[in-house]
């Protein structure tokens, strides 16, 4: 079990989270067209951002299952693989969920 993906991107999901607010003021300032910033106030936003944690970026964190550390064929609504996923609902640890016939 890839323990140690899960443990980072729990890290990187807490660190996005700790500095969302302060990168995105920064992002809105070093964007900002419409006059209302000067040209120092816009580079110094700039510098500020560069100086954050690389893994405050939100582009960085991956949908991830928290029981094998798989990242593709991700189930978003019960954030774990399809593989597990299944098994789960084979087995009926999923309610409302049951394979279907028709």
């Amino acid at each position: 079990m890839p323990l140690s993906n899960i443990i980072r991107d729990k890290l990187t999901r807490l660190c996005v989270a700790e500095n969302e607010i302060t990168r995105e003021a920064l992002r809105l300032i070093a964007r900002d067209k419409s006059g209302k910033y000067t040209l120092n106030d816009r580079i110094r936003a700039q510098l500020e951002l560069q100086k954050l944690p690389k893994y405050s970026r939100p582009t960085a964190v991956h949908n991830r299952c928290v029981e094998s550390g798989k990242t593709r064929g991700h189930v978003t609504d019960f954030k774990v693989s399809r593989i597990v996923f299944r098994e789960r609902a084979l087995a009926g640890e999923i309610p409302g969920v049951k394979k279907s016939c028709w």
